[in-house]
């Protein structure tokens, strides 16, 4: 049984497994959070070319995020030592930042979370490096739909499983692989919570979603099968039969008529090519 628990923005915060209900004041924080967010990734866009490394896209970000009044919180979480993740081809996610030099053809997901008045903007997206091939940007714009698909399905008295299987029966009409292994969370004032949100189910499943949910969805897509292996970093995620994957994610919250999306593009760069 799914335990919930309205909450406010000034009471401690624990994870004891309840699926926290949030007021405007949160929704508030979170806006800002995700602007934040999305800013960062807008500021990217045009530094994503050839030859730039995955190093100086992380140094971009923090000082973007710093600079504003932000945290990154990825920087020291768990002993993760950077400040954003940066995931190439057929990296799923969790991709570290070095000197590795982006190349034309790569597709490209950054993931970055900074921290504002204590509430976490959770976002990422993918950037195509120079000449990329047709199969890899059909990929990139489908699992875009898919992310579109799930947050159409984010309203009260739908469940989580129909957030799921919009995004699974889209990824399988063109053949591709949803990976099972890492999912969407729950989000607020803690960088991860309850509920774990996950991208292939069957709707009428999981947690019923209530007005004052705030959470993220973030599905990752492969061409090949959905299957992923961690390196012996502890972090990196790829694809086990080495296809291609492709990834995005928003952070949002559940009202009394749908949902909420705190990390929308100001710049209404929302899908490559962000012209």
């Amino acid at each position: 049984m799914t335990d919930y628990v309205t909450v406010s923005a000034d009471a401690p915060q624990g994870r004891d497994g309840a699926i926290k209900l949030w007021g405007r004041e949160a929704f508030e924080g979170m806006h800002k959070a995700g602007r934040l967010a999305a800013e960062t990734l807008d500021m990217l866009v045009p530094h994503m070319v050839p030859g730039v490394t995955t190093a100086e896209i992380n140094r971009l970000v923090h000082d973007f995020i710093v600079e504003r009044g932000g945290v990154p919180a990825t920087l020291g979480y768990r002993g993760y030592a950077h400040s954003t993740c940066v995931s190439i081809n057929h990296v799923v996610c969790h991709g570290i930042p070095s000197d590795k030099a982006l190349k034309s053809g790569d597709i490209v997901n950054v993931d970055v979370t900074p921290i504002v008045d204590g509430w976490h903007g959770d976002t990422s997206r993918m950037y195509l490096i120079g000449d990329v091939p047709l199969k890899a940007r059909k990929l990139v714009e489908v699992t875009y739909e898919c992310l579109m698909l799930g947050i159409e399905q984010a309203k009260p008295g739908n469940h989580m499983g129909d957030v799921a299987n919009a995004i699974q029966r889209h990824a399988e009409k063109h053949r591709y692989g949803v990976v099972r292994d890492f999912c969407g969370h729950g989000l607020g004032l803690l960088f991860h919570d309850a509920p774990e949100v996950v991208h292939a189910g069957r709707p009428g499943t999981g947690p019923e979603l209530k007005p004052g949910m705030i959470f993220t969805i973030e599905p990752m897509i492969n061409i090949g099968r959905p299957d992923v292996k961690l390196l012996d970093d502890g972090w990196t995620a790829v694809t086990r039969d080495r296809s291609l994957s492709a990834q995005f994610e928003h952070s949002i919250g559940i009202t009394e008529e749908g949902c909420e999306i705190f990390t929308l593009s100001p710049a209404g760069h929302t899908q490559p090519p962000y012209l």
